[in-house]
């Protein structure tokens, strides 16, 4: 149940964002791929902030960990689309 208040929540503060903003719902589509680029990289600050608290190597984190969950599974090298 947790999951879904949390998502009414964060819907809620989106649409009044959009308003404020004098967005109309829904968002035209360059504004709305733009705010969940948005919120794919803003899910990587909080583990980014704990790694530099703890002094754990950052890049690695970046380059493999985050790169994975904002782009997806990238084909490997000489790896084609059939």
């Amino acid at each position: 149940m947790k999951p879904y208040l949390l998502s009414l929540g964060a819907g809620l503060l989106v649409g009044v964002v959009y308003s404020l903003l004098g967005v109309r719902s829904p968002a035209p589509p360059i504004i709305a791929l733009v705010g969940l680029a948005g919120i794919l990289l803003g899910e990587q600050l909080t583990p980014i902030v704990r790694r530099l608290a703890d002094r754990v190597e950052l890049a690695r984190y970046i380059r493999i960990d985050c790169a994975n969950h904002v782009l997806g599974k990238l084909p490997a090298k000489g790896e084609r689309d059939a």
